[in-house]
């Protein structure tokens, strides 16, 4: 699957990893929920390090589809809460 992580690019990763990115979005959505600042900012850098720890950066000039895309890091708790759906940011 090709993730992109906005304003960074685009890695691609493998099926068996969404199993570790999934649990690390219920916990954001938990935060988001609960409206913890902190922890949502904790959690959502740790989701987009295990995207760029796990998967393969694509080159630059690649012009492949995302199937997923994920806030940048620096995204506002309002921000990444208008990206969710049900499931979260990663469907599943």
């Amino acid at each position: 699957m090709i993730v992109r992580i906005m304003g960074e690019g685009q890695w691609k990763l493998a099926d068996s990893h969404f199993t570790e990115l999934n649990k690390l979005d219920d916990e954001l959505l938990e935060e988001m929920e609960s409206g913890d600042q902190e922890g949502f900012r904790r959690t959502l850098e740790a989701l987009l390090e295990a995207v760029r720890r796990l998967g393969s950066p694509l080159p630059d000039d690649a012009l492949e589809p995302s199937e997923l895309i994920l806030p940048a890091p620096d995204a506002s708790l309002d921000e990444v809460r208008a990206m969710l759906s049900d499931d979260g940011l990663i469907p599943g």
